[in-house]
Order: C-alpha cells, then sequence, then structure tokens
C-alpha cells in the first residue's frame, strides 16, 4: 500500500515552488514598499500605521504575483524585519525586547501571512475553476466530435447508396428505359447529391470555429443582409420554395461570423422543407428583446414528436438506425452544427411546436439598447 505523502498535497506543491522569476517580482514589490515608506517616514506625523498597511498591500501583491506560498511569507518576514531596522526606535538595530514592539511585530507578521496565504488560496480556486472550465470545454467539443461522426456514418449511406443505385440502373439500363422514368432517377440522383453537398457544407461551417476555444472571429454585421443573403443562398437550392420574412424596420447590428449564421439559418429552413412537409410557406421572423436579436423559423406541417424535443440538437435523435418517412436516416447533423454555432457565438437555440407545425428560435446577443421595432414584411416567394 502506497503511502498517502508520495502524492503533496495542495499546500506542499504551492510552499516548495522555487523560481528566480518570482525573486525578482518579490524583491521588486519589497523594494517599491520600502522606498515608499521613507517618503511616508519623513512626510507623516504618524507614519507607522501607514507603513505597516503599505507593508501589507505588498505581502498581497507578493502572493497575487507569484508562484505558491513561499515568495509571500518570506516577503511578509522581511517586511516586519525592516519595519523593525528602518522606521523604529532604535533605527538601524534590530530590536524586538522594547515593550510592545513584540505584540505589534507579531501582529503585523500574522497579517500579512494570513493575506498571503488566503490570497494564494483564492488564486489557487481560480485556477482549479479555470482548469475544470477547459475540461468542461474539451468534454462538450469531444461529444460534438462524436455526434458528428456517427451522424456522419448513418446519414451518409443513404444518399451515397441511391446515386450509385440510380446511375448504375441508368448505365445498364438505358436503352430499355422510357425518357420519363430516366428523368425520375436524374431527379433522385440531384436530390441526393444536393443533399451531400449541405453535409460538406455543414462540416465546413465547423472547420471555421476555432478549436482551441471553441469561439468564432466576430465583427459587427447588419443582421438584414444576413438574412437576404441566407434567404437568397436557399431559394437558390430550393427554388420552388416560398419564404415569408419578417425584419425589424431599423437596421440591427450584431457581432458574428455572417458566414456561419447563413448556415444556421440555412440548415433551419432545409430542415423544415425536407422533414416537415409544409403546407404553408416557410416564416422567417426576426426581432429584439432586450440585449438579444431573436431568429424564428417557422413551418406548417407534422411538427416535431415531443420526445425529441430535447435532443434533436445533439446529433442523436434523428441518426439511429430506424428510417425516417422520407427516406433519410438523419437531420440532427445539421441541427448540431447549428447549435455549435450558436453556442459559440453565445447565443441559445431551441426547439418548440406550435398550433400547426414546429419553430425553431435562436439568439445573439447585441449591444444596442433595447427598443421596439416595427416590423415589415418581405415575400421572397415566387
Amino acid at each position: 500500500m502506497k503511502n498517502q505523502k508520495d502524492k503533496p498535497s495542495i499546500f506542499d506543491q504551492k510552499f516548495i515552488v522555487v523560481g528566480k522569476k518570482d525573486f525578482v517580482i518579490t524583491f521588486c514589490i519589497f523594494a517599491v514598499a520600502t522606498f515608499i515608506s521613507f517618503f511616508f517616514n519623513k512626510k507623516a506625523s504618524d507614519p507607522t500605521l501607514n507603513i505597516a498597511m503599505l507593508y501589507t498591500v505588498g505581502a498581497f501583491l507578493a502572493a497575487r504575483y507569484t508562484e505558491g506560498y513561499l515568495y509571500g511569507i518570506l516577503y511578509a518576514v522581511f517586511a516586519v524585519l525592516s519595519v523593525n531596522f528602518f522606521f523604529t526606535y532604535p533605527v538601524g538595530t534590530l530590536n524586538f525586547s522594547i515593550e510592545g514592539y513584540q505584540v505589534t511585530f507579531l501582529g503585523m507578521l500574522v497579517i500579512s501571512i494570513f493575506t498571503t496565504i488566503m490570497s494564494t488560496v483564492i488564486k489557487t480556486q481560480q485556477e482549479i475553476l479555470s482548469r475544470q472550465e477547459k475540461e468542461l470545454m474539451e468534454a462538450e467539443k469531444e461529444k460534438m466530435r462524436a455526434n458528428l461522426l456517427r451522424a456522419v456514418s448513418h446519414d451518409i449511406r443513404t444518399p451515397l447508396t441511391g446515386i450509385i443505385g440510380n446511375s448504375e440502373s441508368i448505365l445498364e439500363n438505358s436503352s430499355s428505359m422510357e425518357e420519363e422514368e430516366q428523368r425520375e432517377l436524374v431527379k433522385n440522383i440531384d436530390t441526393d447529391a444536393k443533399w451531400l453537398l449541405n453535409m460538406v457544407e455543414n462540416l465546413l461551417s465547423v472547420t471555421r470555429i476555432d478549436d482551441s476555444n471553441t469561439s468564432v472571429n466576430k465583427t459587427p454585421e447588419v443582421v438584414d443582409e444576413v438574412v437576404s443573403a441566407s434567404i437568397a443562398h436557399f431559394k437558390k437550392r430550393y427554388p420552388g420554395t416560398e419564404v415569408k420574412v419578417k425584419v425589424p424596420e431599423e437596421p440591427v447590428i450584431a457581432d458574428m461570423d455572417a458566414l456561419l449564421i447563413e448556415q444556421v439559418i440555412i440548415n433551419i429552413l432545409h430542415n423544415a422543407k425536407v422533414h416537415a412537409f409544409s403546407e404553408k410557406p416557410l416564416e422567417l421572423n426576426v426581432f429584439t428583446m432586450g440585449d438579444d436579436v431573436i431568429f424564428s423559423i417557422r413551418d406548417y406541417g407534422k411538427g416535431i414528436d415531443s420526445d425529441r424535443l430535447e435532443s434533436i440538437f445533439d446529433g442523436e435523435a434523428y441518426s439511429r438506425n430506424e428510417p425516417s418517412s422520407d427516406g433519410y436516416k438523419g437531420m440532427g447533423i445539421g441541427l448540431s452544427i447549428c447549435k455549435t454555432i450558436v453556442t459559440a457565438h453565445g447565443g441559445q437555440i431551441s426547439a418548440m411546436n406550435h398550433d400547426q407545425g414546429a419553430e425553431i428560435r435562436f439568439t445573439l446577443p447585441i449591444d444596442n439598447e433595447e427598443m421596439d421595432y416595427v416590423s415589415q414584411d418581405i415575400d421572397f416567394g415566387n
């Protein structure tokens, strides 16, 4: 059985840290405190209290900017010696024998050491919290990667199998197939190819997110311009799909990576088009609430199963083995990427059902003051 002493405690680890840089920092703080104390000693009528407080502040700074307890405690000891030698009668000698000095210097030493220990403990706790936060962030990124790989492995097979099968049918049986039948197979190939293109664009979007801290490079962007670009891109892919858009009448500016937010809007519209079977035009409403700009995409179709509302953005809900009603195994990858992008922007995303279909909302923080904007209708239909 191993002795517990094999692994030093946090206090031991912090106490034994030694470094030239820390020594220089401690010496500089001590020198500055001593220099200022000489100034107080000449200018103030009763400088003792000011000098003691000044050295105590120096103890806090030494603990703050050095590693471990060692340098803060050494500073506290030398601070007491300095006050006794330079600023206490008889000046120029170390004398702790005068009545009352023992309590004064002991109190100053205890306060300085206590300040050192407390500031070091606080700094240690901050380091631990920072490390835990990084670990949680890494775990979230690993979960995202696992979800993406799982979704890709399930979802990419269906369109590839369809493309291969339909193309082989045309190549092998073109002479005996009617034109309408060939046209239908080519249409299926086109649909599957577009679906694969959408997946590739999603995966490329993920590469734009900084892998080190799950952040994005944001610049101020006009929200309605980003919306217009998203709709234009979506209409190229689905020219027959009508989308009604409402945006604030006054310009709204938010910090974002415009291409990534465009991808989020396109993904949600794509899922509404492919999976919802909406009986009415899709709706994209943009409005502000407090310090957030809210993007709401509505469809008027079959809605989302209630047991999938919470997990729909995890990349898992539609990546299982059971086929969906439209022949595809997944729409989770696109929404999973949406969640990753929105979260990296400091926003939130959620899904809900309404009386006639489903609605997905995501938010982005803005710096503008809260304003009530009057919406204007824009029709991007045929």
